[in-house]
Order: structure tokens, then C-alpha cells, then sequence
């Protein structure tokens, strides 16, 4: 049996290796003077996302495989930081997209997807009723600084200020380097679930204006749960990065974040969604549907002439 998303691994970070498939399958290869040449073949059909560091080349052949088996490949900046590029595999239903569209196209439903994240990240009833969006971000950023407030005291971090900027990375406290590395993971494999859902990274119902904007959205929830917290934990560590990421991947497995991710952004896109989410990936494979505006969907691959 194939592996379905919310089973899948979740990520794999690489950096100066070849890439390449032979006649067993997909693998990283890399060559020093030391070792001589090192070869590691990848697990292509069960991985949710590959994340390609500088120094990384790869061969067509081998990124086909990947979009064959559903693979998010995205190509990344030093340590997974910047997010430069992304495969999205075409073989996918537009059942979800459809959902997303709609609740995005109209202003109210919007705000209602929007306040059930809120209510997500912080509890039934913690959105104010009628609340305008300018209302939620303020809130959420309220309790995003509380928080950081409450895990700086607990390890003495000191006074925290969040920081990104690319071009002083070097120069950054290691709380601050563990979370931007941290969270480049979580938007790694969120996109990859976003992907395997079929819907658009780019529709997002808080922020907007950029192609990862609902990848934003779905990773925001996530954040003060799994990221936020393990930066604060290595605020001592002499490399925040790496570990941040090693931690992180080992963190997944108690998280089950893939599973959490699918139920979540169907949850929100359509809240009458009931069905369990082991049963997501059981569908019938479907032809192409046609659209009537009257009747609904229309089998394709049919002659519908008189």
C-alpha cells in the first residue's frame, strides 16, 4: 500500500550532496578526500518534503521521482531560511482548492476562517464577538509577546526581542537563529501538506500578498506549541541551527504534525467536514469533472452529445 500524506515522514534537509536516481532508486551523494564517496538513498514515496540547501545540485530524473511520489522539493537558502523555490505535484484533486476558493473569495467567510485560527491557536470563546481582523492581530501579537515574555523568565533569557534579518544572520542571538530555523521546517512540511491537500499556498486568509501566505496561516498555529518553545531551549547552544532542526524533526514524531495539519485546514475550510481523517486518502480515483452551473459536477471522459 502506498503511503498517504498524513503518514508520511516529514522532512529532509540537505546541503553539498549530488542528487541523482540510478537503477535502485533516489540518492544523495556527496565526496571528500577523507571518506571518499558516501551514498544514501532516499526514502522518495514515504518523505513529505525535501528541503535543498546551497551546495545541492539534482538531476531530472530524480526530481520526476519525487513529484511522482507527491514530494514537495523546495529549494532553500543557507540552513533552510529562505524558501527560493517549490515543485507542486499536478496529479491532485481540486476538492479542497474548491473550499478555499470560496471561503477565501467572500469577505465574511474569510473573517470566520480567520477567527476559528484564532480560536484554534488559543481557545473556544478567546475571540471577541463581531471581532474585525485589525481586533485578532492584536490580540494574537498580545499573546505571541506574553509568551515570549513567560519562556525568556523561565530561562533566563533575559529581555527577547524577535529579529529576522538575512543579512546580519551571522550576528543574531541563538534563540533567534534556532526559531527562523525551526519555523523555515514548519513551513516546509506544512507546504508539503498544503500540496497533498491541493489547495493554493498563496490564498491566505490573515496574511496575503505573498505565495506562502496560507502556508503562514496553517504554520502559525503550530508555532507557539512546537517552535517557540524548543528555541528558547537552546539558548545556550553553540550551533542553534542544526539543532533546531535535529530537535525538531525528533520532536514530529510525538507531535504528529502531518495528521494534525490535514485535519486541521479541513476542519477550517469546511467545518460540516466529519469524515475521520484515516479514511482521506480511500477516495476512488476520479476522472476530470465537468462544470454545470445547474446540475453540479459532471462525469468526465464522456460524450454527453444527445
Amino acid at each position: 500500500m502506498l503511503p498517504r500524506v498524513a503518514d508520511s515522514l516529514s522532512f529532509l534537509y540537505l546541503d553539498v550532496v549530488r542528487v541523482h536516481q540510478d537503477d535502485t532508486g533516489v540518492c544523495a551523494e556527496i565526496t571528500t578526500e577523507k571518506r571518499g564517496r558516501e551514498t544514501v538513498y532516499l526514502p522518495t514515496a514515504s518523505l513529505a518534503c525535501v528541503l535543498l540547501g546551497p551546495g545541492t545540485s539534482i538531476t531530472a530524473r530524480a526530481l520526476a521521482t519525487f513529484a511522482r511520489h507527491g514530494t514537495t522539493v523546495v529549494a532553500t537558502g543557507m540552513g533552510g531560511v529562505r524558501c527560493y523555490s517549490a515543485t507542486v505535484p499536478g496529479t491532485l484533486t481540486t476538492t479542497w482548492l474548491e473550499h478555499q476558493a470560496r471561503a477565501w473569495a467572500d469577505d465574511t467567510s474569510r473573517l470566520a476562517v480567520a477567527t476559528a485560527m484564532y480560536e484554534h491557536r488559543f481557545g473556544p470563546g478567546q475571540a471577541p464577538a463581531n471581532a474585525t481582523l485589525q481586533q485578532l492581530r492584536g490580540l494574537e501579537g498580545q499573546r505571541v509577546k506574553a509568551l515570549y515574555r513567560l519562556l525568556a523568565t523561565q530561562h533566563r533569557v533575559g529581555r527577547f526581542r524577535r529579529a529576522y534579518d538575512p543579512e546580519t544572520w551571522d550576528t543574531q542571538d541563538p534563540v533567534n537563529l534556532a526559531l527562523s530555523a525551526a519555523n523555515t521546517c514548519l513551513y516546509g512540511i506544512t507546504h508539503a501538506a498544503l500540496v497533498a491537500l491541493g489547495c493554493s499556498p498563496a490564498l491566505g486568509f490573515v496574511h496575503s500578498g505573498n505565495q506562502q501566505s496560507f502556508v503562514y496561516d496553517i504554520a502559525d498555529l503550530y508555532k507557539a506549541e512546537l517552535t517557540i518553545p524548543l528555541a528558547f531551549s537552546l539558548h545556550a547552544s553553540a550551533s542553534p541551527e542544526a539543532e533546531a532542526r535535529r530537535s525538531f524533526r525528533d520532536n514530529l514524531r510525538l507531535f504528529r504534525l502531518m495528521p494534525r495539519i490535514v485535519r486541521d485546514v479541513q476542519h477550517l475550510l469546511d467545518p460540516e467536514h466529519t469524515r475521520p481523517p484515516e479514511d482521506d486518502e480511500d477516495l476512488d480515483e476520479q476522472l476530470v469533472d465537468l462544470w454545470d452551473p445547474v446540475t453540479g459536477p459532471l462525469p468526465g471522459g464522456t460524450n454527453h452529445a444527445p
